[in-house]
């Protein structure tokens, strides 16, 4: 283990935040508590907040200033399971908030979400537009999408009957999916490796990490969660994000959520930074980690000039 990891592991601080419905969320928190910028790293579906490792790492040794904050989703990684009727987007908008309000109450926030944590952060804006540009300072959206998840790349996957009868099969015989997913994981890995990975190589450690947060996450949370793609949209939330330093990052070679969902999206918020990591895949990420937290410390700087704009014009209407 690197000193440098060593130092970031040490440094880690858990907690608890229990949400409305009583759902037990594990947090994760990095730096000084009195910094004057928290960003909050929000994994994608069927992952858990160790996806973020290389990049929080390399982020923290560029902002060694800075506060992180990661958490697993219901039904991820160290958090608890909950009913599959609350595996949906909305709930965790909310469940983002239950997070902020626990651990950064106060200052200015980044959010900065990967795949299904870009909707989170997407869809947690459109719950509360008055904090943008007040409380949230800053957003990254990194392989995901506004809308029209089933329309591109394997996202056409959503609509196709299997994928209902699949879901229905596991409402009533989880324990027997749950076998028959590990069995699966297996037979599709080529397949999700070229999914995820795109055409670079990638190391062992970064092929293993992803293998298994795939195969540790529930079935049921696993299925679930798939009913909220289809008809998730948030293009409405976009334009508003021009009133602060945005990225949108994605791999060139992503077929989960294809480079024309970021372009889309970097198009629809002005002034926004678009990077596209040549050869990269949906898991960005763990593929390029130092790219992706360059990527954020540009945005944290920008960010950070913002959010001191903003204090300073408060003070002065004061």
């Amino acid at each position: 283990m690197s000193i440098s990891r060593m130092i970031a592991a040490s440094a880690e601080r858990r907690a608890t935040v229990a949400t409305e419905d009583r759902v037990a969320l594990t947090v994760r928190e990095y730096g000084p508590r009195t910094a004057d910028l928290t960003v909050v790293l929000l994994h994608g579906h069927c992952q858990r907040s160790e996806s973020w490792t290389d990049v929080r790492d390399a982020l923290l040794r560029q902002y060694p200033g800075a506060r992180v904050v990661c958490y697993d989703h219901r039904g991820h990684g160290d958090s608890a399971t909950a009913p599959r009727q609350t595996y949906h987007l909305t709930q965790l908008g909310y469940d983002l908030r239950e997070v902020l309000e626990a651990v950064a109450p106060t200052g200015p926030v980044i959010l900065v979400g990967h795949s299904m944590g870009g909707m989170t952060a997407l869809t947690y804006l459109s719950q509360n537009p008055h904090e943008i540009g007040t409380r949230i300072v800053g957003v990254a959206l990194i392989a995901t999408a506004a809308s029209g998840l089933a329309d591109a790349g394997f996202g056409r996957l959503l609509r196709n009957p299997v994928v209902s009868a699949f879901q229905t099969a596991v409402r009533y015989a989880p324990r027997l999916m749950q076998r028959a997913k590990l069995v699966a994981c297996k037979v599709f890995a080529p397949v999700i490796r070229t999914a995820e990975f795109g055409n670079r190589k990638v190391s062992p450690r970064v092929l293993s990490l992803a293998k298994a947060m795939h195969n540790e996450t529930p079935i049921v949370t696993m299925a679930s969660f798939l009913s909220s793609f289809p008809h998730y949209d948030r293009t409405g939330t976009l334009p508003a994000l021009s009133k602060i330093p945005t990225l949108v990052l994605c791999g060139t070679a992503d077929l989960m959520t294809p480079p024309s969902h970021s372009v889309a999206m970097a198009a629809a918020v002005e002034y926004s930074d678009l990077v596209m990591i040549e050869g990269a895949g949906h898991s960005v990420i763990l593929e390029q980690p130092v790219q992706v937290a360059e990527a954020i410390a540009r945005l944290m700087t920008r960010a950070s000039g913002t959010a001191r704009i903003e204090r300073t014009h408060l003070t002065l209407v004061a």
